[in-house]
């Protein structure tokens, strides 16, 4: 394979720059480039020089030896100073040296996967943590970047095999019952399996909640004060505010990060019997998006929004609390019973949060999905009689296989280039 090279870090001026280095010559570019190679695993401070001897920058150089690099590869790391000058003199350098190229978009960590380094499920993990922005996202990233759905896949695969190799043992006595015992350890091992899958599957509607946040809608009648509301929270003017009635047409969107959870502000025209076309299809959107979001504040001022209705844990609260006595009403223009109500978004979002498991995309969610109806068909197999013992492993078998799906070892090709292709060059 050639031995491949990118700018590890963002382009353009910076404090430092990291030039990585993965393949079999990696420790030749550095001999190439800074005279010798320093010892490994550990920074030493070299002169980074032309073909010609020039010196191009003075560098820190670091060299991990593989397979315990992160691509498996002999790696080398280029710490230079971040100049734009710099850095193209050294790419340079290292495109001129034969069997050496710049690396695609994602290439170092596709490498570790085809070096066992990673498996795919890390391989998600890792590409959300690059992603995360908000506390939440940052530590389920984390968790599967760490490997726990692998170490959770191993042990479910470990429970199907078992399952199937006790049934296997029994075909070569078709003639005979399968004993007792076996049927109930395999029935055993499925339930558990079975019900451990279902638990994991359950969360990862949670999870991608998190990874690509909650929707919270602001609604009530025109003039109440969602606009302002919207702008207090946001810390900006996002929306136009006016004492005209019906100034919000449109759904207005606000990214923000809520107490570490990653939040979407919908500030939604105000519900009330249309008065134009425009105002009309206005408020069809802001029903028809607010029934969609997780979450919904009610504002008023005594009376009810127009066409909806608050859902069990939907926040119904007075509006233009600057205007009036009661203690718990809130208000834009001065900041009143703000922080009380961020502390309670924030609750109730969290508390649906705490359904999330390891798993934590769809693909996720249909290999385990996969993984139960073969488990189910087995079961009822068992349960049937010994005719049904070769099909019942058979679906077993199959079960093994959506679970290997999870981290990448079967079923996955397709996936590859569409997974890669969001990551950053040098990563």
């Amino acid at each position: 394979m050639d031995t491949i090279f990118a700018l590890a870090t963002a382009r353009g001026k910076s404090g430092v720059a990291v030039i990585r280095i993965s393949g079999d010559r990696a420790f030749s570019a550095v001999e190439a480039l800074a005279g010798t190679v320093p010892e490994m695993r550990r920074a030493s401070l070299r002169r980074i020089r032309d073909r010609d001897g020039r010196v191009i920058d003075e560098a820190l150089v670091l060299t991990f030896p593989g397979p315990g690099s992160f691509t498996g590869e002999d790696v080398a790391e280029l710490h230079l100073h971040g100049s734009i000058a710099i850095i193209d003199a050294v790419l340079q350098e290292l495109g001129r040296i034969s069997g050496f190229r710049q690396a695609e978009p994602g290439e170092f960590t596709r490498r570790a996967l085809e070096n066992d380094r990673l498996d795919l499920a890390q391989i998600e993990g890792l590409a959300d943590l690059i992603e995360s922005e908000t506390e939440a996202q940052r530590q389920q990233a984390m968790r599967v970047f760490s490997g726990a759905l692998g170490r959770k896949a191993e042990e479910w695969r470990a429970m199907a095999i078992r399952a199937a190799a006790l049934l296997e043992a029994t075909i070569d006595f078709a003639d005979e019952e399968v004993p007792e015992d076996v049927g109930g350890e395999v029935l055993t091992l499925i339930d558990r399996l079975s019900a451990a899958l279902e638990r994991e599957s359950r969360g990862v509607e949670v999870a991608e909640r998190i990874r690509e946040g909650f929707e919270v809608a602001i609604v009530g009648p025109p003039n109440v004060g969602k606009s302002t509301l919207l702008n207090a929270l946001a810390g900006r003017d996002a929306a136009i505010t006016s004492e005209i009635a019906g100034t919000t047409r449109d759904v207005i969107e606000v990214r923000m990060d809520l107490k570490g959870l990653p939040v979407t502000l919908l500030d939604t025209a105000g519900l009330r019997e249309a008065t134009d076309a425009v105002e009309k299809i206005g408020v069809e959107k802001a029903v028809e998006r607010a029934r969609q979001a997780d979450l919904r504040i009610f504002l008023h001022e005594g009376d009810g929004a127009e066409g909806l209705e608050p859902e069990a844990e939907d926040i119904v609260v007075r509006g233009k609390g600057d205007l009036t006595e009661e203690a718990d009403a809130v208000s834009g223009l001065t900041g009143k019973g703000l922080d009380a109500l961020v502390e309670r978004v924030a609750r109730i979002l969290e508390k649906r949060t705490s359904g999330s498991q390891t798993a934590i995309r769809t693909r996720h969610k249909l290999a385990m999905d996969r993984a139960r109806g073969a488990l189910a068909t087995a079961r009822n197999m068992v349960e049937s009689d010994s005719d049904h013992v070769e099909l019942a492993a058979e679906e077993l078998r199959g079960a093994i296989r959506a679970l290997d799906s999870l981290i990448g070892r079967v079923d996955v090709e397709d996936l590859l280039d569409e997974i890669f292709s969001s990551f950053c060059l040098g990563k």
